[in-house]
């Protein structure tokens, strides 16, 4: 509880000689959440109790989520300090990694890893997933568009008619405004990483390098990247903790594995056990600092089971979620 990290948040400080703010995305399964422009707001009240500083340090967890949050995010941050370092515990993936490519300094723990920046487009026109609810789509991968010209293109399709029979085999699957978001989405990417890594870093080609693989040449959005991998393979200014420091960043991750249950996939008939009903509540997102105190995405609702007949007048049984409160809220103790 944010409680319990107050005192660590503080030993953290001290050790790094900066200002920290813990901003975590939940992944754990059921109860998901993404970097989001709503939380823009948020870590403005934090950094406005923090007031300007020397140095102010990010510690991040997320598995992403959308790519101009986190570009806002990393630019709203530099706005209030001269050094900015992301701490990353465990995972900063995608949009994650996008806010890490902001740092001066990314902190990285053995565990820690960065992935590929490439994009999915999530929109109402995606292809929908066959017996799956009506407002579930598929998300559509940039590169994942991208391969698959390029395999054509290996395999000898090379003029402009075969070219055009390749698109129309595309757009009977994905349609054609998804497929724009998906190529416009690509060069924002990549100009957007740009532009954050040009603010602490020279030689443009080091620069193409790292993009061309974040954004293509990891070959799939699963990839992961260590540490050495990052500094050694990328280029990044990675630091490795001190023993001392690393005890910390673990205590703080541990906390929070504790609080969100990371590692407990959310299972209704779990959650109600023996009962027919239940009120819930879910902490499925931090954003915490000392001197701003702790916003938290909450879910509250009433879980029940409940008999319902089919057509055919064989009944069965589910269990209705009644989701009552879902939203940010703060406290400061």
């Amino acid at each position: 509880m944010y409680a319990n990290r107050i005192p660590l948040y503080r030993e953290l400080e001290a050790r790094r000689k900066t200002k920290l703010i813990l901003f975590v995305t939940g992944d754990r399964r059921g109860l998901e959440t993404q970097i989001h422009q709503e939380v823009i707001g948020f870590f403005s009240d934090h950094l406005d109790a923090i007031g300007d500083c020397e140095k102010v340090s990010l510690y991040l967890y997320t598995q992403g989520g959308a790519t101009l949050a986190a570009w806002s995010i990393a630019n709203l941050i530099h706005q209030y300090c001269e050094q900015f370092e992301v701490i990353v515990p465990s995972k900063a993936h995608s949009a994650g990694t996008l806010i890490c490519l902001s740092a001066k300094t990314i902190v990285m723990t053995k565990q820690a890893t960065l992935g590929p920046i490439d994009p999915s487009v999530n929109t109402p026109l995606n292809p929908p997933i066959p017996g799956g609810p009506p407002n579930l789509r598929y998300p559509v991968s940039v590169e994942a568009i991208n391969g698959f010209i390029e395999l054509v293109k290996s395999a000898g399709v090379k003029s402009s008619s075969e070219l055009g029979s390749v698109m129309s085999t595309i757009t009977s699957h994905v349609h054609p405004l998804v497929l724009g978001e998906v190529f416009r989405t690509r060069g924002q990417i990549k100009m957007l990483g740009r532009r954050l890594l040009s603010n602490h870093m020279k030689g443009k080609s080091k620069i193409d390098n790292i993009l061309s693989f974040l954004c293509s040449e990891s070959g799939s959005h699963d990839y992961t990247i260590n540490r050495q991998e990052a500094r050694d393979g990328l280029g990044l200014s990675v630091d490795f903790p001190d023993s001392e420091e690393y005890s910390i960043i673990k205590a703080i991750y541990s906390d929070i594995v504790a609080e969100l249950k990371l590692t407990e996939p959310l299972n209704p008939a779990l959650l109600l056990g023996q009962s027919n009903e239940v009120d819930y509540e879910f902490t499925r997102a931090l954003l915490e600092s000392v001197a701003a105190g702790s916003h938290r995405f909450m879910s509250r609702g009433h879980m029940s089971r409940r008999t319902i007949p089919d057509p055919a007048g064989i009944t069965r049984e589910a269990i209705e979620d009644r989701r009552t409160f879902e939203e940010w809220e703060h406290a400061t103790v």
